[in-house]
């Protein structure tokens, strides 16, 4: 394989003692262009001098009210002036906490109060949303004239970044990463974009940048690795809105969330003219994967990694055949594990896990120090997923609490979901246990259908009973307008188990 970003010779991590994101980000000429801003009417090119003045501007008037170690918060769209907050609070030894801008007033509450962030640097949609429940510093009206500031000396392990869970399985938790978080990124963003960083690259997502899958599996990485990156705003994702981005743009590498490319697989879409598509989040199967071929042309890279530890599994097209229902095999430098309850390797399904020592694995969760000591397992982080090696590939089973146990079956809901996605009637899907008496649980499936498309039960239970184990099927399909998803796209299916456990306790 491709020596790797990130990562000496030898495959160990290259992470010097003293490090700054900042530092590592901005480490390129200054007339080399960073970011492509097509968030006004033209497009603009900004070149890493133009984003370090943006920075040190912010960084001056921050270093007026905070002190180092403080938790900034950002909440800022896709933007030239997004980057450039984090770069500045980097900069200055803070703490950035991104924030979203599609977040109620509940969910910034709980993260401003959780995090203690007494200022946000934002705009002026922003501070209206914050409604006080921190200073709110508008960034753009902090200039850029005045003295250039040091970059802070900061330790690989010094507190950086403060991310919250998307609550897919529970209350948002803040993930506290050190500076080494963007090194430990590295080598899966390369190895996911085949080798990102050949000439004439440019990233982008569609994914907004107060995630760690736009933040760091693509803004920051991108900035490291000295790739032009695109910052665009699409109120709403849409197959023109992504087409004029990637032209606009001359994108070649594209990061799409699953459910952008249910969107694009739904409409038909075709996309010629990337080098690398990249998605990560939810499993795709064998017939999204199937329909990447054709709609891009290439084999689109599955990755797998969370908030808590990124980017430590991940397919390369270039470097091995991917396999369909498997997210890749273990990126270098991260040691991924399939485990048993005693924490030792599993011959068959297991938990996954990574061991201490993967330099994009958190620090700790903030002020929950109970949290953090069940997150690990000995040597190992458990990620909450479950999983079984096929050779050296990984294969996702579903999260600990998803598997579904039915007549003594285990049961993936991933493999039923993508098996439903394949039926050309079906939209999206959600699959659950339902309390049985008789079976402990069974199927339930949660069915959006195509727009004017008409599907019965007993259509879609025979179309998975011949194509995978009888056992298997749905033995409950339910019909929604819409499934619960969180901001991030990933079906929240402790909500549809609670509407399964209801359904059965009225029954």
């Amino acid at each position: 394989m491709t020596q790797l970003p990130g990562l000496t010779p030898q495959g160990a991590w290259d992470v010097p003692v003293r490090l700054n994101m900042a530092a590592q980000c901005l480490a390129h000429p200054a007339d080399q262009v960073a970011v492509i801003d097509l968030t006004g009417e033209t497009r603009r090119d900004v070149t890493f001098g133009a984003l370090e003045e943006m920075a040190d501007g912010i960084a001056r008037a921050l270093l007026a009210r905070v002190a180092r170690g403080d938790r900034v918060g950002v909440l800022l769209s896709q933007s030239p002036r997004c980057a450039a907050a984090h770069l500045a609070i980097w900069k200055v030894g803070c703490i950035s906490v991104p924030l979203f801008k599609l977040f109620k007033r509940d969910a910034l509450s709980s993260r401003v109060g959780d995090a203690g962030c007494g200022i946000v640097l934002t705009d002026a949609e922003g501070a209206d949303l914050l409604g006080g429940l921190a200073a709110a510093a508008i960034v753009e009206e902090m200039g850029r004239e005045g003295a250039e500031v040091a970059f802070a000396d900061t330790a690989a392990d010094d507190p950086a970044v403060l991310i919250y869970t998307s609550g897919t399985t529970g209350a948002p938790k803040g993930a506290l990463h050190g500076h080494r978080v963007l090194t430990g990124h590295l080598p899966g963003v390369a190895m996911s974009h085949d080798h990102l960083g050949q000439p004439g690259d440019c990233l982008w997502t569609p994914a907004d940048w107060a995630w760690i899958g736009g933040l760091f599996d693509v803004l920051m990485p991108g900035l490291a690795l000295g790739v032009p990156v695109v910052a665009a705003r699409m109120a709403k994702f849409s197959i023109d809105g992504c087409q004029d981005v990637l032209a606009a743009g001359g994108v070649r590498n594209v990061f799409f969330p699953p459910t952008a490319l249910r969107m694009l697989k739904a409409e038909g879409a075709v996309v010629p003219g990337l080098r690398s598509v990249a998605s990560g989040g939810e499993p795709l199967g064998a017939e999204m994967l199937a329909w990447g071929r054709q709609a891009f042309g290439l084999d689109i890279n599955e990755f797998y990694g969370q908030t808590e530890c990124n980017m430590v599994a991940s397919s390369c097209g270039v470097d091995f055949a991917v396999r369909p229902g498997c997210i890749g095999k273990a990126v270098p430098g991260h040691e991924v594990a399939v485990i048993d309850a005693a924490g030792a390797p599993a011959d068959m399904e297991g938990d996954v896990a990574v061991r201490r020592g993967s330099a994009s694995m958190m620090l700790r969760y903030w002020n929950r120090a109970e949290a953090t000591a069940e997150k690990f397992r000995g040597d190992w982080m458990v990620t909450g997923d479950r999983g079984v090696w096929e050779g050296d590939f990984l294969r996702f089973v579903g999260r600990e609490d998803d598997v579904i146990t039915s007549a003594g079956y285990r049961i993936g809901p991933a493999e039923i979901e993508d098996c439903l996605l394949t039926h050309p009637g079906v939209a999206t899907c959600g699959v659950v246990g339902k309390p049985d008496a008789l079976r402990t649980e069974v199927v339930k499936a949660y069915v959006v259908l195509k727009p004017g498309v008409s599907v019965g039960v007993e259509e879609l239970q025979g179309w998975v009973k011949e194509r995978l184990a009888r056992y298997s099927y749905p033995r409950e399909i339910a019909f929604l307008e819409a499934l619960p998803m969180t901001v991030t796209g990933k079906v929240i299916r402790r909500e549809l188990r609670a509407m399964a456990v209801a359904e059965g306790d009225a029954a």
